[in-house]
């Protein structure tokens, strides 16, 4: 069962990331904390592999709570509020208090329209071509935007006073740190066809790193616990 680090830096959307700091545990650190019960630790490979599918499949999570990820993310403002709604996680986000947030947006290669299913969703639509005035127009009233920003910074407006105007597809950056049992509800709800395309771009790209350091709570997570619809294909 490899628990290796991969620290490479995943490039997001058009400006984003999302890396793994540093981490703890894996899937042996699973089983040691279920088989302390009986003053047991690891045994084969096999066996164990084994105790990870049946702690998964019968519901018993609180072993994977010791495994923990620390990763250091760059998102758009918008996908970081949906982020912080995971609360029983850790988050330090840069400060537009304390630092001049840098000129760096969003800017999708296409608009969607909305979806007529999903009220809160969107669809892309082929038959429904979008005019490249909207495109321009959210370009344009983003770069207005920050002028704006800067000319307040300029007269001495305080910092915490002049990001009122910077728009939610503005990048943010924060480091996170949450566990195992934690990440896969994550995924769960965020690796989804029903959430939000750009924060599914991360879902899947962290799924990725959890399957690369713990790959057998992975495949008994994708076996008995998964609820979407996107990994696994």
């Amino acid at each position: 069962m490899a628990e290796t680090i991969d620290k490479k830096q995943y490039s997001i959307l058009d400006k984003g990331f999302v890396e793994l700091v540093d981490m703890m545990g894996g899937d042996k650190r699973a089983v040691q904390a279920a088989r302390v019960s009986f003053q047991k630790g690891l045994k084969s490979e096999k066996k164990d592999r084994k105790l990870i599918a049946y702690l998964m499949e019968n519901g018993h999570e609180s072993p994977f709570e010791h495994i923990v990820f620390t990763f250091r993310v760059k998102a758009p403002m918008f996908i970081a509020r949906q982020w912080f709604r995971h609360r029983i996680s850790s988050f330090n986000e840069i400060s537009g208090r304390y630092s001049v947030i840098k000129h760096e947006f969003y800017i999708p290669e296409e608009l969607r329209v909305q979806d007529q299913v999903n009220k809160q969703g969107s669809q892309t639509d082929s038959e429904r071509e979008l005019e490249p005035e909207s495109l321009q127009l959210l370009q344009q009233q983003t770069e207005d935007a920050y002028k704006t920003y800067h000319r307040l910074l300029e007269d001495g407006v305080a910092k915490e006073m002049a990001r009122m105007v910077l728009p939610v597809n503005i990048y943010t950056q924060w480091y996170w740190t949450i566990n195992a049992r934690s990440l896969m509800n994550f995924i769960n709800l965020r690796a989804d066809s029903h959430a939000q395309w750009e924060i599914q771009q991360y879902a899947r790209r962290i799924a990725g790193i959890f399957e690369q350091t713990c790959p057998a709570t992975y495949k008994a997570f994708l076996e008995y616990r998964y609820t979407g619809d996107l990994l696994g294909e």
